[in-house]
Order: C-alpha cells, then sequence, then structure tokens
C-alpha cells in the first residue's frame, strides 16, 4: 500500500513499499496526482512491467553526456573522441537543461531543424543524432535509468549527403606540391606525396611508427585503421622516397618512434604531427579553398582504379569493406576513357 505524506513545502509526497519491490517514491503538486501515481505504480507492479523513472527525471542531458564522454567515449579511436566531444557541445546546448525522462521526440526533431537551419550538413546531424540515439541506448541497458524508449529512434533523419567528389587538376596539384615542399617543415610535403601515391587516411599516416614501415618490400603494414581491420599497404616509388627520407629524417628524437612527430606537450610527450593550421593556410594562399585532405584519398583511390586495378585490389589497397563505399570515391574523368574506347575494337561488317 502507498503512503502519502505532506511536506512542508505543501506538496505530497506518495511512498510505495511493496514486497518484493525497491522503496519508491515521488513528489506531485496535489494530493490526487500523488494518488493516481501510486495507484497506476502499484498495478504496473503487480503486473511485473513496472519501471522506475525516477533516476531519468533527476539526471539532465548534460549530465548524461558528461558521463558518456567519461565513460564511453574514451573506448573509442582518438579522432572519434576528439569528433564526440565537439558534438556533445552542441547537443547541450539546445537540450542540456532537460531531463533525459522530458527529452522527447518533438524535442529531438527541433534540434535537428536547428541544426539543419544553420546550415549544418545533413550528415553532420545525422552524426550527431546517432550520438544522441547512443547515449540513449547506453543510458537503457547500461545505466538502467528506467527509459521507455530512444526519441532519437522515431524520428526522420536528414538524407545522408552526397558523396564528395573533389578531384585535383594538374595545374592545381603542381601548385600544392610545390607550396608544401617548400615550407619549412619538410614532412608536410612528405605526407602530401603520401597521401595522393598510397589513399592512406591521415590518422593512419600521422600514427605510422617506423617498425610498421618495410622499405625493402616497399610496404606499410596497417593495424590501428577506421575499420579496425589490419591491412598492408603497397608502396610506389615516389611513396617510398617520401617515406626513406622521412625514416632519415636527421631532426629525429632517438627516443621518438613516430614517423611524422611534433613537439612534446607539457607532459614531455612528443604526438603525431599536426598540420591542420598550415595545411588550410597553404590553400588560402593557393585558392583551393575547396579542397580537403581526405580528398587526397579520393584522388589516389580514384588513380588506382584508372590505373586498371580491380575492385579487390584497391579495396585492399585502400581498406574499404563494401564495394558500394569503394565506389563513392572513384569518379574516373571521362576524358581519361576517351583513349580506351579509341582502342576498342570496331564491331566487324555483316
Amino acid at each position: 500500500m502507498a503512503t502519502f505524506v505532506k511536506t512542508d513545502a505543501g506538496t505530497w509526497k506518495a511512498i510505495i513499499r511493496k514486497q518484493g519491490w525497491p522503496i519508491t517514491s515521488k513528489t506531485f503538486r496535489t494530493k490526487r496526482d500523488a494518488t493516481d501515481w501510486a495507484r497506476s505504480a502499484e498495478d504496473e507492479m503487480v503486473r511485473g512491467v513496472y519501471i522506475s523513472r525516477a533516476g531519468a527525471e533527476r539526471l539532465t542531458v548534460t549530465e548524461a553526456l558528461e558521463r558518456y564522454l567519461r565513460e564511453v567515449t574514451p573506448t573509442k579511436k582518438p579522432t572519434t573522441q576528439r569528433s564526440e566531444k565537439i558534438t556533445a557541445e552542441h547537443l547541450i546546448g539546445f537540450l542540456g537543461k532537460y531531463s533525459m525522462a522530458a527529452l522527447s521526440n518533438d524535442l529531438v526533431a527541433s534540434y535537428r531543424d536547428h541544426r539543419v537551419a544553420a546550415g549544418k550538413s545533413n550528415n553532420t546531424v545525422r552524426i550527431e543524432l546517432a550520438m544522441l540515439s547512443n547515449l540513449f541506448t547506453v543510458a537503457i541497458q547500461e545505466w538502467g535509468l528506467g527509459l521507455t524508449h530512444n526519441p532519437v529512434a522515431a524520428i526522420r533523419k536528414p538524407s545522408p549527403g552526397k558523396g564528395r567528389d573533389r578531384r585535383l587538376n594538374a595545374d592545381e596539384e603542381k601548385r600544392l606540391m610545390e607550396a608544401v615542399e617548400q615550407h619549412s617543415n619538410p614532412m608536410l610535403g612528405w605526407i602530401v606525396h603520401i597521401a595522393i601515391e598510397t589513399g592512406m587516411r591521415q590518422s593512419e599516416i600521422l600514427n605510422l611508427r617506423k617498425a610498421q614501415v618495410d622499405l625493402a618490400l616497399r610496404v606499410v603494414r596497417l593495424t590501428d585503421t577506421k575499420n579496425d581491420s589490419a591491412r598492408t599497404v603497397p608502396l610506389t616509388a615516389a611513396a617510398t622516397t617520401a617515406l626513406k627520407a622521412a625514416l632519415e629524417n636527421p631532426l629525429r628524437p632517438k627516443d621518438c618512434d613516430l614517423v611524422f612527430f611534433g613537439e612534446p606537450g607539457k607532459d614531455g610527450e612528443r604526438r603525431p604531427y599536426q598540420f591542420t593550421k598550415t595545411w588550410a593556410g597553404i590553400k588560402e594562399s593557393l585558392g583551393i579553398d575547396d579542397l580537403h585532405f581526405h580528398d587526397l584519398r579520393h584522388e589516389a583511390v580514384s588513380r588506382l582504379v584508372e590505373g586498371g586495378l580491380s575492385d579487390q585490389e584497391v579495396a585492399s589497397i585502400s581498406g574499404h569493406k563494401s564495394m558500394q563505399m569503394l565506389r563513392r570515391y572513384t569518379h574516373l574523368r571521362a576524358e581519361d576513357l576517351v583513349s580506351k574506347l579509341d582502342a576498342l575494337k570496331k564491331p566487324r561488317q555483316a
């Protein structure tokens, strides 16, 4: 049976003590509201379907995201950790004041529309909603908050954005390579060369260790990749030359195993070379602001296809798990196919 206590603040507290269940209580403005809740809760206990929402009602989205960043985010890759911290800031800014229990479908939809109206790409909004959805999954399955549903699952998601098909033209490549090779830090030029020649991701290049590079066999062995599948990347002559120069860098500290190393941090530890600002400055000076570093991977993979390698061969080099994803990166230039069309044998005359 439930008991009802009037508090000093004039509200009514309903307390349920039922065998086999923990003591459950909730405070209401009126005794009638308290009575209605207690009757409904006791009925659910009898049927074995009662779920306490007290924890979800007390925990704000801000507090939940902070716990998520402490417990869940550190288990992910460094690049994902950085992006989730930024995503959490946006979610907190719009939804942080609400409790987890109060986060409804329409509130989540409002966040989606707000981000789209702010000019964010569909893919960015989808990623943010995916993190919010995973927060609810963890809260329900691991934290036992007593949430009855995931509000993100019920709303419409923005359609996936069109994959980028940015390719370098000959003039852009010439000017870009001249600029990075003239930069005061030669590592920038080596990195760009390797990206265009191998199709390796930026994180894969920057996190390379000396032991992963085999110049004799002309391969790089990657163990920490985006999709967690190790692969061996063959090196072109140009990529081999760039990696050889990087390994022979006379400025490398003796105790540093990174192929591309940065300055020591406050803790004295050296981390991978970071060139984001430098890269942005060079692109601006050349007037090619729309080029992303990841477009170099796109360029490399497209050249492998144009060179005659099969989809399976290209996938083994690039690390794409599905042919559908691989085709998003392979955009052949029509003008490069003209000579191949001319080389086709003409049909015999009847």
